[in-house]
């Protein structure tokens, strides 16, 4: 975790940068000055944060830098894996530099008829050509949610780890999402977009237990477009490997409205230098391709 120096450090080194940056930094360094050494023993405790210059960057499957077709990875041998790519319509990513869209198999027997149909609907979208992009959250500039915000590609995720909570930051759009270290959940939750994630340790690994994900129009597990109820629960347990440099994440899923078995997939990053930037995504509203997006976020009314 950061001490107290590199947070200090991380501190005055983003003064010079973004404000944003500056915030987050300064943030945790409030933490750690208000006790942010470990409550629990160190060895126990993976090393996921991160610093001024230095970030975990998403794979794809043969160690590259994931982009556009890159999902989720497979599971240990023996668990349920993903949704993938509908077997008629092949998945090929940037790095083919013929990328087509992500159409997911609306007819695998996990899903629920309701789910189904509404996949099914969602691909006949793009084949029928009345979108000519079928929806991504983050490249609209929506968020990703629960666990579907680990699928952002190209850009780097930050840690900061403190004992009482643990911040995700993606540095696309700055999005924030933070993980409390408490015992349990809320005895009410009110429904979001990241919903009430609990944390804990475990054998090196941090276990992330999360409920109360609400079931926006636009909130989906995956590329595919895989929706899920609010009865969705959702268990990560993220560890670093033993030669320090790749960063891991196991996911579980279970919404019995949903899917007819658990579902499980993988994930995984890389130990890079990386200075820590500020990138927006929502700079402008508009179709200049004539391809019929779901428009980027609007606000209703000012923050402030």
């Amino acid at each position: 975790m950061f001490s107290f120096f590199e947070l200090k450090s991380v501190c005055s080194r983003l003064a010079r940068r973004t404000r944003w940056a500056r915030i987050l930094a300064c943030a945790a360094l409030a933490a750690c000055v208000s006790g942010a050494a470990g409550a629990q023993a160190p060895e126990k405790i993976p090393n996921l944060a991160s610093s001024s210059n230095f970030a975990w960057t998403p794979l794809t499957i043969n160690g590259g830098i994931a982009r556009y077709g890159t999902g989720w990875f497979d599971p240990p041998a023996g668990l349920r894996g993903p949704i993938k790519q509908h077997p008629d319509y092949p998945l090929r990513g940037n790095e083919t530099r013929r990328p087509t869209p992500a159409l997911g198999n609306w007819k695998d027997p996990i899903l629920k008829s309701w789910a189904a149909e509404q996949m099914r609907l969602s691909n006949e979208e793009f084949l029928s050509g009345k979108v000519g992009i079928p929806f991504l959250a983050q490249s609209r500039c929506w968020p990703g949610g629960v666990p579907g915000q680990l699928l952002w590609t190209t850009e780097p995720l930050y840690f900061i780890q403190t004992p009482k909570v643990v911040w995700m930051l993606w540095q696309r759009d700055q999005w924030v999402r933070r993980i409390y270290m408490t015992d349990q959940h809320s005895e009410y939750v009110k429904p979001s977009w990241y919903g009430e994630s609990i944390g804990r340790y475990e054998n090196g690994e941090l276990v992330v237990d999360t409920v109360g994900l609400a079931a926006n129009k636009n909130s989906y597990i995956d590329m595919y477009r895989t929706p899920h109820t609010e009865k969705l629960h959702v268990v990560e347990r993220f560890k670093v490997t033993a030669d320090n440099k790749f960063l891991e994440a196991l996911v579980k899923i279970e919404d019995e409205d949903t899917f007819n078995e658990p579902m499980y997939m993988t994930k995984r990053w890389r130990r890079d230098s990386n200075d820590w930037l500020e990138t927006i995504c929502a700079e402008n509203n508009i179709d200049p391709f004539n391809e019929n997006p779901v428009s980027v976020p609007q606000a209703e009314r000012p923050d402030f």
